[in-house]
């Protein structure tokens, strides 16, 4: 196994308008496009939008290198009954992988839930074949709770994906 190569100091924080052309460019890689269900070619002007617009209970970070923008996280609290339960999501660009930018903004994202939203339980669908992405959420706690068939269209060919879920507290 490779060596993991060791990141200069990452800051987390979170993402703002102005980072619209950092996270669209992000979007545009393929690799990081390939494990997450956003679509080819982001505009900026469409980013920017979205940055601009967050709700309550949405929080969405980044993790930067330098002052570049290296990976993205989200978290998106369901409302009524489900209010406990949020969907995370995360990307890191394809020139940084295997450094631990994955983990701290995953752990960053984590201490969000359960020591400031009062979040109990976080869902999230990673790719079958997205081995690293599964070895990362299990790292963090995260449990293989089922398979959902054909669930996204990519590269032309439909796509199954493993539904993961972590408890506060498990």
């Amino acid at each position: 196994m490779a060596k993991r190569a060791k990141p200069a100091k990452i800051v987390i924080r979170a993402l703002e308008p102005e980072d619209a052309e950092g996270l669209a460019r992000l979007q545009r890689m393929p690799g990081y496009r390939f494990g997450t269900l956003r679509p080819p070619h982001p505009t900026t002007a469409s980013v920017r939008k979205f940055l601009e617009a967050p709700t309550p209970d949405d929080l969405h970070l980044g993790a930067f290198i330098d002052g570049r923008l290296v990976a993205s996280a989200g978290l998106h609290r369901s409302t009524g009954r489900r209010r406990h339960v949020a969907a995370f999501g995360i990307g890191v660009a394809d020139d940084v992988r295997r450094q631990g930018i994955g983990g701290a903004l995953t752990e960053a994202v984590i201490d969000a839930a359960d020591n400031w939203l009062d979040i109990k339980r976080i869902e999230l669908t990673v790719f079958h074949d997205n081995e690293e992405a599964i070895r990362l959420y299990e790292k963090h706690g995260f449990v293989r709770e089922g398979a959902m068939r054909s669930y996204a269209f990519r590269e032309g060919s439909y796509v199954d994906v493993i539904a993961m879920a972590r408890l506060k507290g498990s």
